[in-house]
């Protein structure tokens, strides 16, 4: 079955500064020299690549009042949410290339806003090894990367919190995190009170990941807007070893594929977060290339046609 799918506007964001470890800023070129642009025209998509994002540097500093480097996150998020809204309005279908996983509270912001003014139901497949769910309060860290979810839901400083004037920026029932499996102790507490829907490994084993999927996309339909935030991590370190914040015990390969097969199925992805990919230690840029295959899998690719 051949699809049309929206043009896409590659957007990069170089920057780790949410993160723990250097490195994710090389992430958006990473990706453009495994391919991901050429990968997409050869599938009949039309794409346009918007360069890189600018913004501050990281200046690599340890918390200030439970958050590292909080003036930069925000300056990175406000680009990122600016960027994703002007391709939207344009009615493209943005493609976040990171940089690390902060800035997915940028660019989930923009969806949601658009889906409001569009009147349109969003969805978020959130894709990660973590639930990103995290505060100042219950991690030592203060790395932003680790609290975008929570802050989309309301929870985590105002800087943040109401990046676009409102908050919380999204309804904490519009997301589906999958492939989970490292979750801070006090998280758990978090996702629990506000009603995280999690499907983490151990589900997953259980129940196949088939089910799973067909779970988490219930209720997509022609008015829906499906966000897909893919945390590299969220495949098994023997996949992808090129991230910096790996967790054994993740999706393999072929269960990676079936997600994102499945999530094509539906025809309604309209953006999209590549996130946390780190060449630095990576091998041959290996993972970038898993990913570009995966993205391909999201616009289509399949070993038959099917209807």
């Amino acid at each position: 079955m051949q699809r049309s799918y929206p043009p896409v506007s590659l957007i990069g964001a170089p920057t780790d500064v949410g993160a723990g470890d250097r490195g994710a800023r090389l992430g958006p070129d990473a990706l453009r020299i495994a391919g991901l642009g050429e990968a997409l025209e050869a599938r009949g998509v039309e794409v346009l690549d918007r360069g890189n994002l600018e913004g501050p540097r990281n200046p690599w500093q340890p918390p200030v009042e439970g958050y590292r480097h909080l003036e930069q996150v925000v300056a990175w998020n406000r680009a990122v949410m600016d960027a994703m809204a002007d391709e939207l309005r344009q009615q493209r279908m943005p493609i976040l290339l990171g940089g690390d996983h902060c800035l997915g509270l940028g660019s989930i912001t923009a969806v949601a806003r658009h889906c409001r003014e569009t009147g349109q139901k969003l969805r978020v497949l959130w894709l990660d090894a973590h639930a990103d769910f995290n505060t100042h309060q219950v991690t030592p860290s203060g790395n932003v990367h680790g609290m975008p979810v929570a802050c989309l839901c309301g929870l985590g400083p105002r800087e943040l919190t109401h990046l676009s004037g409102e908050s919380p920026a999204m309804d904490a029932a519009d997301i589906r995190q999958i492939g989970i499996r490292s979750v801070d102790q006090g998280e758990k507490r978090l996702v629990k009170e506000y009603g995280i829907d999690i499907y983490d490994m151990r589900y997953i084993d259980e129940v196949g990941m088939k089910r799973v999927m067909e779970e988490a996309l219930e209720g997509v339909d022609d008015n829906t807007h499906l966000h897909v935030s893919f945390d590299v991590d969220f495949l098994d370190p023997s996949v992808a070893p090129g991230v910096g914040t790996t967790v054994p015990g993740g999706p393999n390969y072929r269960e990676a594929q079936l997600v994102m097969e499945m999530i094509a199925d539906t025809g309604r992805m309209r953006s999209l977060d590549i996130m946390e990919l780190n060449p630095v230690i990576d091998s041959r840029n290996m993972t970038a290339e898993i990913a570009v295959d995966l993205v391909e899998s999201l616009f289509g690719k399949s070993t038959l046609m099917r209807d």
